[in-house]
């Protein structure tokens, strides 16, 4: 007789955590390492550690904490911190492995739904942007929408199976990454805004002002007609290896 199916480990467990150490860094950012045997993962968590309506912003191949456009990051976070937004930026273990760094997000997004999370917008930049689609995915119907920016199409094989919304950003004028991969996430998507934007390269500094326009009035407006619900810290299978 075949053994039941065990129940899927929360990420945060599947880490597999020796150490924690956190420091408030001012302006209302705290630092959190997480020492785990793979590796350091490293957050940047902006406003309220119990909000209800978190971000999970990640970086490129490189890793990363700043993202693109000059530290679009660390701006959003902080204005979305006046809104009594949560915004975790996320430094991977093992920048360019995408399971393992989805693993990494998604124990973010483990983390802050402890403590009252309810739903998660997640934000990617180049390669990034394959683990927030991935991270998306996962967290179900607590994704309330995905932003990519500059992405990857390699990783997005199974973007069909996002159902929630999403905004794609790309340059014409990206030197790495072709315009034509956001358009293929989105096609395999079905759905999605993609911006298209002219003499704009792979970190998007020249689109700096319509980036924190657009994301700072999109992803708001996701969490004010996302229904939320109870958060459970278990997320379906299908995350990847820890």
């Amino acid at each position: 007789m075949d053994a039941a199916p065990a129940d899927p480990v929360p990420p945060l467990d599947a880490l597999r955590v020796l150490a924690v150490q956190e420091k408030a860094v001012g302006d209302g950012v705290d630092h959190i390492e997480l020492y785990t045997l793979e590796g350091l993962v490293t957050l940047l968590w902006h406003g309220p550690r119990d909000a209800h309506d978190v971000v999970l912003m990640s970086g490129g191949a490189m890793g990363g904490l700043l993202g693109p456009a000059e530290g679009l990051y660390h701006d959003l976070g902080m204005a979305f911190s006046a809104l009594g937004i949560g915004t975790i930026r996320i430094g991977y273990r093992r920048p360019n492995d995408l399971d393992r760094c989805v693993m990494d997000v998604a124990a973010a997004a483990d983390i802050a739904g402890r403590v009252g999370a309810r739903r998660f917008v997640a934000v990617g930049h180049s390669f990034g942007g394959a683990v927030a689609i991935n991270t998306g995915i996962a967290l179900g119907r607590h994704a309330a929408g995905v932003v990519t920016l500059a992405t990857q199409s390699a990783g997005c094989e199974h973007a069909d199976l996002l159902a929630c919304p999403l905004l794609l950003v790309h340059g014409e004028g990206d030197e790495l990454l072709p315009p034509m991969a956001s358009e293929m996430v989105r096609m395999i998507v079905g759905h999605g805004e993609l911006h298209l934007l002219p003499e704009t390269g792979h970190l998007l500094k020249e689109a700096d002002s319509f980036l924190r326009e657009r994301l700072g009035s999109w992803i708001p407006e996701r969490f004010a007609i996302h229904p939320g619900g109870e958060y459970g810290s278990r997320f379906r299978d299908g995350i990847g290896p820890s």
